[in-house]
């Protein structure tokens, strides 16, 4: 007679966030306590009283899924502060998790109420990031094919609902970018675990392109999950493709295909309008240890064929990496000789992290742990300094998973301490805190500029009004003149027009010194521009020849020219256009004549007497000479009512009748001749005559 099937009390759900936080610490040690208490009863029973009660239990499913999901998110350190608590809880439900999916049973009923609700693709990535990546590829590669078709079932609906929000882009609201930021990056754990899962999603290239448009456009934190979700994808396509099941010639002619398409995606992007930091082809190659992990892996198959052209792309790939950017390199290990500890002083441990810890280190730890979150910043040391600094090691003996045992049983979740590591002094009476005296207020300055309180500054802008680089790469110049839409139109321009009073007139201010912008001069003719040896010696080098201002290059190379330029320092352009305004303006002609004309030795002088107009003299004036003589005869008397009047004499008097003709002739002659008389008429006259270059006598 068969035993009785020991009856178990169902699994009390994996408490949230918010409810731990509402529980005392000894509490939640009990419920931990509890819980693993059970599943190991669970495990201890034999395979059919377990097929007939674990299988049939509704709440086995629900608290490993919750379970997962809660550790995986918020990290081991959940389960309890030693780690005696955390090992034993973990493994447990590991183990049980394993017997679920793996246990041989002949009840389909069964299978679907307790199995079904675990093959999903988010418990296998929450799977994966909870426990050790040996683990969970063991238990992948031993699911049963009923099993393996149910978490491709999930997959390919996976699949169909992210390529859509990829193509989208930022014209999904920014809910819906946080929802796909997340799905990705939970799935990214299960790549790194199951090569067979990137490819699934690398077969045909609708989720490629979709994660090479995607992230153009983007965000920089759903950037950074698009380029480890490409690198994770590609490596575990070669690493399925190289394997020991995949040991054919032609393994790598899937992943020549997937490197020419990222080559191709690269190759356009180059050729369109936005910048080389928006390409993923370019960003994957620098900031993951993509074309180092792939090179290693194809020296080891060199004999395979298609090793050699996938070599070849991958040689191109490296081509678009940026320079200055990406992983930095381990520097040369220096043979430094170890200090021997002769405990003659004690640290202090003040809080305050040690200086050893460079900043140089701390992004090495930060972009390791971009690609393996749930690892801890002390665990990430200690693979550096194993593998002498190597982010590329590091990452490639993690995917492999080909630590060595000291760093495979380590615990993951370390954190660095921000201590020496030294004993705690005791604390000195000189040591005991004092009160802290109050800040001073600060006047801090807050910068304000014209954008403050618009859309983008209140996050309130709509998406789709946001692009990078030209919103429409496509359009031409003649489309832009074709488009008509934003033309005015033709009647507002004729009431713009009727406003205008065409029968006023303006006033013309070409001249006005403001309208002109200063290049009129109101003080200064243009006389005064240049001064008076250089104007002297350009007139009486255009009085020479005029053809010495020609422009001409024949006229610009002779001796004249050269001698002028030498003379006055002025260029060919400036001695050419003197000329030609000079030639233009007879009145400056004029001016310049009167003032160089006189050299000193004038061969002539000119005469400055008075003369009479034709026919108004008398006839003795008119005598001499046959017509005006520039010397008149005088009277012989020189006193007053002496003398018979001047040269000539006769006439008649001013003081004669009025309307003779006589007297009116005296009169005009009296007009004419009064500069003539006095002293100091001829007195200025003289003086004239002496300014002019006269000589005494």
């Amino acid at each position: 007679m068969a035993s009785p099937v020991p009856a178990l009390p169902p699994f009390a759900p994996f408490l949230t966030a918010d409810l731990r936080a509402q529980i005392q610490p000894d509490e939640w040690s009990a419920c931990t306590t509890a819980w693993a208490s059970l599943v190991e009863a669970h495990l201890a029973l034999p395979d059919p009283e377990f097929a007939k009660c674990s299988l049939a239990d509704d709440s086995i499913p629900a608290f490993l899924s919750a379970f997962s999901e809660e550790v995986a998110s918020a990290g081991p350190a959940i389960l309890g502060a030693a780690a005696g608590v955390q090992v034993p809880l973990r493994r447990v439900v590991f183990d049980l998790t394993r017997r679920l999916l793996l246990s041989p049973t002949t009840s389909r009923n069964a299978i679907a109420t307790a199995v079904q609700p675990l093959l999903r693709w988010e418990f296998f990535a929450d799977l994966c990031r909870v426990h050790s990546k040996g683990l969970v590829v063991d238990l992948l590669a031993a699911l049963p094919a009923a099993h393996r078709a149910a978490l491709d079932s999930s997959l390919t609906a996976l699949k169909k609902s992210l390529v859509p929000d990829l193509e989208a882009g930022l014209a999904n609201p920014p809910q819906k970018l946080r929802e796909l930021e997340g799905r990705l990056d939970r799935l990214n754990f299960l790549l790194a675990r199951s090569p067979p899962a990137g490819v699934f999603f690398l077969a045909g290239s609708d989720f490629l392109d979709g994660l090479v448009s995607c992230f153009r456009p983007t965000n920089p934190p759903l950037r950074r999950v698009l380029v480890a979700t490409t690198y994770l994808c590609v490596v575990g396509f070669a690493d399925a493709g190289s394997g020991p099941a995949a040991g054919v010639s032609g393994s790598y002619g899937p992943l020549t295909d997937q490197l020419y398409a990222l080559k191709a995606a690269a190759d356009a992007h180059r050729a369109g309008p936005t910048t080389a930091d928006d390409s993923l082809v370019a960003e994957l190659v620098t900031s993951t240890p993509l074309v180092g992990h792939l090179e290693r892996q194809l020296g080891r198959n060199e004999s395979v064929p298609a090793a050699g052209r996938a070599r070849a792309v991958l040689r191109e790939l490296a081509g678009f990496r940026r320079p200055g950017v990406g992983l930095r390199q381990p520097a040369a290990r220096r043979l430094v000789r170890k200090k021997v500890d002769k405990g003659k002083g004690v640290a202090l441990d003040l809080g305050v992290p040690s200086t050893e810890m460079h900043i140089h280190r701390m992004q090495q730890i930060t972009q390791v742990q971009d690609l393996f979150p749930e690892l801890g910043s002390g665990f990430v040391a200690k693979l550096l300094d194993e593998y002498g600094e190597d982010q590329e090691q590091v990452v490639a003996h993690l995917l492999d998973d080909s630590l060595p045992d000291h760093l495979q049983g380590a615990d993951r979740s370390e954190e660095l301490v921000s201590n020496t590591g030294h004993r705690k002094p005791s604390i000195t009476k000189s040591m005991a805190p004092r009160a802290t005296p109050p800040l001073r207020p600060t006047q801090v300055p807050t910068r304000h500029s014209i954008f403050d309180n618009d859309e983008l500054d209140s996050l309130t802008v709509d998406a789709t009004k946001l692009h990078l680089g030209k919103q429409n790469p496509g359009r031409t110049a003649d489309d832009i003149l074709k488009d008509r839409s934003g033309a005015p139109n033709k009647a507002a321009i004729l009431s713009a027009l009727a406003t205008f009073d065409l029968d006023d007139d303006e006033r013309d201010d070409t001249y006005d010194a403001e309208d002109v912008g200063g290049t009129v001069d109101a003080a200064g003719g243009a006389e005064d521009d240049i001064g008076g040896a250089t104007e002297e010696a350009l007139y009486k080098a255009w009085q020479a020849d005029p053809g010495i201002f020609a422009r001409e290059p024949a006229a610009r190379r002779g001796p004249s020219r050269a001698r002028l330029r030498m003379e006055t320092g002025m260029t060919d352009e400036a001695v050419e256009g003197w000329g030609l305004m000079l030639s233009r303006d007879p009145k400056q002609q004029r001016k310049l004549e009167a003032r160089y004309a006189f050299t000193g030795a004038q061969a002539e002088l000119e005469s400055t007497a008075w003369r009479a107009s034709p026919g108004s003299g008398s006839g003795a004036e008119d005598s001499e000479g046959g017509g005006s003589s520039s010397f008149r005869g005088r009277g012989r008397g020189r006193g007053r009512g002496r003398g018979g009047g001047r040269g000539g004499g006769g006439g008649g008097n001013v003081a004669g009748p009025t309307g003779e003709k006589e007297t009116e002739q005296a009169r005009r002659r009296k007009e004419a001749s009064k500069s003539s008389r006095a002293n100091h008429n001829r007195r200025d006259q003289r003086a004239r005559k002496m300014a002019r270059g006269g000589l005494p006598g």
